[in-house]
């Protein structure tokens, strides 16, 4: 995988970002842009541009959805959400999200939708 890759990861819990970041590592990837709600997500988007974005489903100030509105044709974005947010990920879908990512992270399914996602 190219390891120039910039990943901007969105999720209100720094522990979740960072079991994220963690597997990232371990299959290749190196930087990093955080953001613990939707708000600065978008911010962090616009000023870094980032060739994929991680989004949590639910966030403070402005959810992963609504970010998705915003980002979503601009780059490739992968929805993080908890089992049972299907409509939601549909939604998300419809509005630029590529796939989906389900907490509590599983290293192998992580790595298989981002090859999938980057390809």
């Amino acid at each position: 995988m190219d390891t120039n890759i910039k990943i901007l990861m969105a999720d209100d819990s720094a522990f979740m970002r960072k079991v994220l970041k963690d597997i990232l590592t371990e299959i290749g990837f190196s930087n990093f842009i955080e953001a613990s709600n939707g708000k600065e997500a978008i911010d962090k988007f616009n000023s870094e541009n980032p060739n994929l974005a991680l989004l949590d489903v639910v966030m403070p100030e402005v959810d992963g959805v609504a970010v998705v509105k915003e980002i979503g044709k601009k780059t490739k974005v992968i929805m993080v959400s908890a089992v049972g947010q299907e409509s939601v990920i549909k939604e998300a879908k419809e509005h630029g999200a590529l796939g989906y990512i389900v907490k509590p992270f599983e290293k192998e399914k992580v790595a298989e939708e981002i090859k999938k996602v980057l390809s």
